[in-house]
C-alpha cells in the first residue's frame, strides 16, 4: 500500500525490516530447541541470537544472485553470525514455508491486534454519538424517499452494533490465523521431531496445524481477510451515511472542515464529504483481496507458489488499508456535525406524507377495510404529492367525498413524530451496554 493511506505501526508490522526480524525470532527458537534435544550442537545457538538479522538490502543483493527469498536471507544472516560456522545449523530439518508461514501468522496476528484495538474505539465512538442523539428525530428514509419519522441515534445505533460484530468476527480469524508449521517438507516430520514444533509454537504465540502439507491451508487466512473485507464494508456504510446527509438538498449531516481547509480549486464555497467518499473508495481495495486470497487454498498436490505472489500484496494491503479505514472512520464521526433543526425541517417537508401508515392502521382499527382504508390514504398522498396540499388536508376531503368520518384528535396522536419512536428505549438499553 502507497504510504499516503500507511499508518506508522501498521505499516511496521508488514515491513522487509520486520519480516527479517521475525524470520531470525522463528530460526534462533528452532535452532534452540534442536540443541535441548541434542540434534545440533549446544555452541551454534548463541552465535545465531547474538547475530544481528540481516538488513533488506543485503538479502536483496544475495537474492539477485539466488532468486530465492529464504536462502538469501540465511546467507546475509550468516554473514551477521560469528564464527559463521555456527549459522551452517540454522533452518535444520526445515523448507522454506516452515518459516514463510509460520512468520506470517505471526505478523497476522499482531496487525490483527492493532486492528481490533481500532475497531473498539470505533465501536466507542459510534455508540457515545447515538447515545448522544438518541432523541433527535430526522425522517427514516428507504429507497431514499421518506417512510417514516426516526431518531438518528437508532441509524448510528446500527453502525455501532455491526462495528462490534465485526470486530468479534475478527477476534475469531486471530485463532484461525494464529496457526504454524515446522513439519518440513511435503509435511512428513521427515527430519524434524515434532516436539520441535509442539515446544516453538507457543513460544511465539501460535499452535502447531493439525496438519499441513508443505504449506499451511489457507482457509484460515482466507476467513481473516474476509472479516477484513466485512470491517472496511461497514465502514463504507457509515461514510455513505454521511456522504447523502452532507448533499445540499438534505445538509443534516457535515463532515469536520478544518481552518484553512480548501474543498475545490475552482469554487471557493464548496465543502466535500471528501473523508467519506476516500472510506468508500478504499474499502472496495480491501474487499478486492478476498477472492485473490481464497484462490490460495487450491494448490497443485502438497505445494506450489501460486499463493505466494498474491499473499505479498494482498495481505498487507487488506490489513494496511482497514487500519487506515478505521482511523479515518473514528475521526469523521467524532467530528460530525448533525444539523438537528435541517433534520426537523426535513422531517415535514412532504407536508406530512410521513403518517400514512399509522393513519391507514387508524382507519383500520375504526372498522374500515384494510383495502378501503389503503386506497383512501394512497390517493390522498397522491394528491399531497401532485399539489402540495398537506396530507391532513387531502386526507380530510377525500374521506368527506366518500362519506368517511376522521377523528381529528386521534390525527392528532397518530401524526406526532414522537410516538413512532417511543418503543426503541431497548435497542438504546442495549447500546448503553456496547463495549
Amino acid at each position: 500500500m502507497i504510504s499516503r493511506y500507511t499508518l506508522p505501526e501498521m505499516g511496521r508490522v508488514w515491513s522487509d525490516a520486520h519480516k527479517y526480524e521475525l524470520w531470525s525470532r522463528v530460526e534462533t527458537l528452532v535452532l534452540a530447541a534442536h540443541a535441548r534435544a541434542g540434534t545440533v550442537p549446544a555452541s551454534s545457538v548463541e552465535p545465531v541470537r547474538r547475530a544481528r538479522p540481516p538488513t533488506p538490502e543485503a538479502v536483496a543483493a544475495a537474492e539477485a544472485v539466488t532468486d530465492h527469498d529464504v536462502i538469501a536471507f540465511l546467507t546475509a544472516w550468516a554473514d551477521n553470525t560469528t564464527p559463521r560456522e555456527a549459522a551452517a545449523y540454522v533452518h535444520f530439518g526445515m523448507t522454506s514455508s516452515d518459516l514463510l508461514d509460520t512468520a506470517l501468522a505471526i505478523q497476522l496476528t499482531e496487525a490483527t491486534d492493532l486492528l481490533l484495538a481500532k475497531a473498539s474505539t470505533l465501536v466507542a465512538v459510534l455508540r457515545d454519538h447515538a447515545l448522544a442523539h438518541r432523541g433527535t428525530l430526522r425522517v427514516g428514509r428507504t429507497h431514499g424517499i421518506h417512510a417514516e419519522p426516526d431518531v438518528w441515534g437508532h441509524r448510528v445505533a446500527d453502525f455501532a452494533f455491526a462495528m462490534a460484530r465485526s470486530r468479534d468476527r475478527l477476534q475469531r480469524a486471530r485463532e484461525a490465523v494464529a496457526v504454524g508449521k515446522l513439519s518440513g517438507p511435503v509435511g512428513t516430520y521427515s527430519n524434524i521431531d515434532p516436539a520441535i514444533e509442539a515446544e516453538v509454537m507457543p513460544a511465539l504465540g501460535l499452535r502447531p496445524a493439525c496438519v499441513a502439507s508443505q504449506v499451511v491451508f489457507r482457509d484460515g487466512i482466507s476467513e481473516w481477510v474476509s472479516a477484513l473485507a466485512v470491517i472496511a464494508s461497514v465502514c463504507e456504510a457509515i461514510a455513505l451515511e454521511v456522504r447523502h446527509g452532507q448533499r445540499t438538498e438534505v445538509r443534516e449531516l457535515a463532515e469536520p472542515f478544518g481552518r484553512g481547509q480548501k474543498g475545490s480549486s475552482a469554487m471557493p464555497h464548496k465543502k466535500n464529504p471528501i473523508r467519506s467518499e476516500r472510506i468508500c473508495g478504499l474499502a472496495r481495495v480491501v474487499r478486492a483481496q478476498v477472492t485473490p486470497v481464497m484462490e490460495g487454498m487450491p494448490l497443485w498436490h502438497e505445494r506450489d507458489i501460486s499463493h505466494s505472489s498474491v499473499e505479498r500484496v494482498a495481505l498487507p494491503d487488506a490489513a494496511i488499508t482497514t487500519d487506515y479505514l478505521l482511523a479515518l472512520t473514528t475521526g469523521l464521526v467524532e467530528g460530525l456535525a448533525v444539523d438537528t433543526a435541517r433534520m426537523r425541517a426535513n422531517l415535514e417537508l412532504t407536508g406530512g406524507l410521513i403518517y400514512t401508515s399509522a393513519v391507514l392502521l387508524e382507519l383500520v382499527r375504526t372498522g374500515m377495510s384494510r383495502e378501503d382504508a389503503y386506497s383512501l390514504v394512497q390517493d390522498a398522498a397522491m394528491d399531497t404529492w401532485d399539489t402540495g396540499t398537506p396530507f391532513r388536508t387531502t386526507l380530510r376531503e377525500l374521506a368527506a367525498a366518500r362519506g368517511q368520518q376522521i377523528d381529528d384528535r386521534r390525527l392528532d396522536e397518530v401524526c406526532r413524530p414522537e410516538r413512532y419512536i417511543e418503543r426503541l428505549g431497548g435497542v438504546f438499553d442495549s447500546l448503553q451496554r456496547l463495549s
